[in-house]
């Protein structure tokens, strides 16, 4: 069974939530995105599983389980931004078989922001990764960003990408945790869906 978010301001709580975290850019960023303007300078970024011990949760540990989730399930959470990650692998986090997280992780090539990104065999890119409401300030990303890693070496991958915005300044105290470091900085500019550039800005030794 699924987790919902609920609150009907739910939108408006999380704006306020962005600016008060110094997210404002970001937002902005996002904002001009949905309407056509879209400038995004972004890290390619390589995330060293080993850099940390296995984070915690805030929380009675036993109650949950972390799994690949079944295409039922998937569906069962009615998110319409799922539906662009057909065939990505979703991993799942359960409290008393309630879904309390996912976080997505693609093994194929893909294209980012009309730019193709090619992946070995032993490579992963880990993305959308998202905490429902009711159990937030739990520690939980960590935790499932932990869980993934374990998971995926169990199929033979060794070495994990990500993307970081830019202007994002909770992902890099984030990806911090992780070890992470950039490899690239591109910078991605797209105009109503139509012309795609990607810039590459710097790499990082």
């Amino acid at each position: 069974m699924a987790t919902q978010e609920s609150s009907k301001n739910y939108k408006y709580k999380l704006l306020i939530s962005n600016i008060k975290h110094g997210l404002f850019l970001h937002t902005l960023q996002n904002f001009m995105s949905r309407n056509g303007f879209d400038f995004a300078p972004y890290y390619w970024v390589q995330e060293d599983f080993n850099a940390y011990e296995h984070p915690q949760i805030n929380d009675n540990q036993e109650k949950y389980t972390i799994s690949f989730l079944s295409d039922q399930e998937v569906k069962s959470m009615k998110r319409g931004s799922l539906r662009k990650f057909k065939g990505t692998k979703l991993i799942g986090l359960k409290h008393n078989n309630q879904i309390a997280a996912f976080h997505c992780a693609e093994q194929r090539d893909f294209v980012f922001k009309g730019k193709k990104m090619k992946l070995k065999e032993n490579e992963a890119y880990l993305l959308n990764m998202y905490t429902f409401q009711n159990y937030r300030g739990k520690n939980i990303a960590p935790y499932l960003r932990h869980a993934t890693y374990e998971l995926l070496k169990q199929e033979g991958v060794d070495t994990f990408y990500s993307i970081s915005d830019y202007l994002n300044k909770s992902t890099h105290k984030f990806k911090k945790k992780l070890g992470a470091k950039p490899l690239q900085l591109y910078l991605s500019i797209v105009l109503f869906k139509k012309f795609h550039r990607t810039f590459l800005l710097k790499t990082y030794n």
